[in-house]
């Protein structure tokens, strides 16, 4: 018996039952099974196999078509409330119960044995290898009676059933597995079984002489006449990755889906058919490697591999800056992109142990921990004020992962002087001393008003409509956490990423409001002509410092332009 502290992996096979949807049950699975266990820390990795030895038959009870896998440090963690709350209401949704019963589960637990990997073996948790794919043999032993039949079928793999899979094209892992102490002490199995999983390159040498030459031995014939018993052979292919936050918005597109909601409240779904424009989305969160949780919407392309489009905030706004350039954001461009928004840290109160002072970089940070959650490998950013500066930043920092970027009524340089400035905008907040609610001090309207009358022209006022979008962004300051705020603005005390700008050589842009102060001058002379060769800015006549909510046409189809 394996001791607890030994590694091993949560098996389980699936198959849905005549009735469920199938779009139904991926958006369950990857929108709420899956990703609420990558969240738990000892959940290494998660990933779904579809059954590729089905002939073209439908899978069934006894041979499913589904199956997924879970590595953990050590099984005992199952055991634990953290992982056992995930199982029972209120954690466990409606949804989930009622979806589970639709479904033919065969749940089992195996201990780690032993792991060989080859040269081409890929982590197909990392973000870097996202859409790559993988073929997975999963061979199942049961042993016959008899002192030893456990030391042979070891001792067979170690000395030539392994080293003889490792010639054949492709092979990237193998790994024994027992049936774990867990399923045996609880009487959840009554017999051991023995699991090997052999991993393969989609292109690969399964058929071919080499392979042919590993399952033909005298030896392996001896093990499968006289120390196995039963044995039981599946081929997949990986499907999809699990990642620690909801991103499948493809599952979304079908009439068959609902719109569901977290008892927590922290992610929602919404189909196409339920929205107002069509277009499917997902809101819940990503955590931080510090503990801060990072609100987001994801929404635009149904295609997981559509190139996505970052868009950070101001200091005191949440993402709702963003909804009238998204709509003409995604008309203009036919929708081609994933749109993802999200409220930076300082938006909400930040847990006590959560990274202080906050800087540039730690915001910088929180971008690449956004795309690693939720497995993109490369996008395109567009942020604004702070959130541009940040853009500006994770270009320079991040050119891998930031295919272009632009910042919008913003500054490379942010002198030690202008934490005076942010010091007496808190402290008018202090004074006001307004709470939400719930009891939670927030910013309140006298910074508000003096806010907004800073951000917006003059002209936006008189406009109907534009007043009841600035009144929106009135309130979105208003309510800001005033803890939150306090923290967050320290990254505007002084930040200078002036000296990485003229060695950039991706692509970068700027845009500002023309009447956003002495922004379009400054933009110019220090950032559009300083960044690399020199790249251009786009002055928006009629808007301040958010252009985006002021003119949305106009910012969207500049960006549109921009990204091609």
């Amino acid at each position: 018996m394996a001791s607890k502290s030994t590694p091993g992996i949560l098996y389980v096979t699936m198959q849905p039952k005549d009735g469920l949807p199938e779009a139904q049950f991926h958006d369950w699975y990857q929108n709420e099974h899956g990703p609420n266990r990558l969240r738990l820390p000892f959940c290494k990795n998660g990933f779904r196999y579809r059954a590729t030895d089905l002939e073209n038959q439908p899978g069934s009870q006894e041979k499913p078509e589904w199956m997924a896998i879970y590595d953990f440090d050590e099984l005992e963690h199952l055991t634990r409330e953290p992982y056992l709350k995930l199982r029972s209401a209120p954690a466990q949704t409606q949804r989930e119960r009622d979806t589970m019963k639709q479904i033919y589960v065969d749940r089992r637990n195996y201990d780690l044995l032993k792991e060989w990997t080859g040269h081409d073996f890929r982590d197909l948790q990392k973000v870097e290898n996202e859409g790559q794919k993988n073929v997975m043999i999963a061979v199942s032993f049961q042993l016959q009676d008899g002192a030893n039949k456990e030391e042979e079928l070891r001792k067979w793999y170690d000395e030539e059933h392994v080293p003889l899979l490792q010639k054949v094209p492709g092979w990237r892992r193998t790994r024994r597995f027992v049936t774990s102490y867990l399923d045996l002490e609880s009487g959840h199995r009554k017999e051991t079984e023995y699991l090997a999983l052999h991993e393969y390159a989609p292109q690969n040498g399964l058929g071919g002489p080499e392979f042919k030459a590993a399952i033909t031995t005298e030896w392996c014939d001896k093990i499968y006449k006289h120390v196995v018993k039963e044995r039981k052979r599946r081929v997949y292919g990986l499907y999809y990755t699990f990642g620690a936050a909801q991103r499948d918005l493809k599952s979304l597109e079908s009439n068959d889906t609902v719109s569901a909601e977290s008892s927590d409240g922290l992610t929602k779904s919404f189909p196409a058919h339920s929205t107002s424009d069509k277009r499917p989305a997902i809101e819940s969160f990503v955590t931080t490697p510090d503990g801060v949780q990072l609100p987001y919407r994801l929404e635009g392309s149904t295609e997981p591999d559509a190139p996505l489009l970052v868009l950070a905030n101001s200091i005191l706004v949440d993402y709702g800056i963003w909804d009238d350039f998204i709509s003409n954001f995604l008309q203009r461009t036919n929708s081609k992109y994933r749109i993802l928004r999200y409220n930076t840290r300082g938006r909400n109160t930040l847990p006590s142990n959560s990274i202080s002072p906050i800087n540039i970089d730690v915001l910088t940070t929180d971008i690449v921990t956004l795309l690693d959650t939720l497995r993109i490998k490369q996008a395109s950013i567009v942020g604004v004020s702070l959130g541009g500066a940040t853009a500006l930043n994770a270009g320079l920092s991040y050119p891998d992962r930031v295919s272009a970027f632009i910042g919008c009524d913003t500054n490379a340089f942010a002198p030690p002087s202008n934490a005076n400035a942010w010091n007496d905008r808190v402290a008018m907040a202090e004074k006001e001393g307004s709470k939400a609610t719930s009891g939670e001090a927030i910013v309140g309207q006298d910074l508000a008003e003096a806010t907004v009358r800073r951000w917006f022209v003059k002209e936006s006022y008189e406009d109907a409509e534009l007043a009841k979008k600035i009144a929106h962004v009135k309130d979105m300051v208003a309510t800001n956490s005033l803890p939150g705020f306090r923290d967050s603005v320290k990254a505007l005390h002084g930040y200078d990423i002036r000296e990485k700008m003229a060695g950039y050589q991706g692509k970068g842009a700027f845009l500002v409001g023309a009447g956003d102060g002495v922004l379009p001058k400054t933009m110019k002379e220090n950032m559009a002509d300083k960044l690399g060769k020199g790249v251009e800015l786009k002055v928006v006549v009629g808007a301040g410092h958010l252009p985006m909510v002021e003119k949305p046409e106009e910012v969207a189809r500049s960006v549109a332009e921009f990204l091609g």
